[in-house]
């Protein structure tokens, strides 16, 4: 019945638990599945890991410090997936 997707102040009720499950999904696109999935789609560059001294490693960019400072670089280790950051 349509009337029993109202509140009485006109606003749509949402099911909890279609919430919480949705709440779920989002929380383990955050674990270390997505993690995975991004490394593969990540650049790979020459740069020798200090860990294992392997010379191939994943490499991105991230905002860490204020705006007007330069990215701060990371890589990771395709071998050993030590992380290491440098910055510009």
């Amino acid at each position: 019945m349509v009337a029993d997707l109202f509140n009485k102040d006109g606003s749509i009720k949402i099911p909890t638990k279609s919430v919480k499950l949705k709440e779920k999904t989002h929380r383990e696109e955050k674990g270390k599945g997505a993690s995975t999935n991004q490394e593969s789609t990540r650049a790979t560059v020459t740069a020798e890991c200090e860990k294992c001294n392997h010379t191939e490693a994943y490499w991105w960019t991230e905002q860490t410090r204020s705006s007007d400072e330069p990215e701060t670089q990371f890589f990771r280790c395709t071998k050993c997936k030590h992380t290491w950051r440098e910055y510009s």
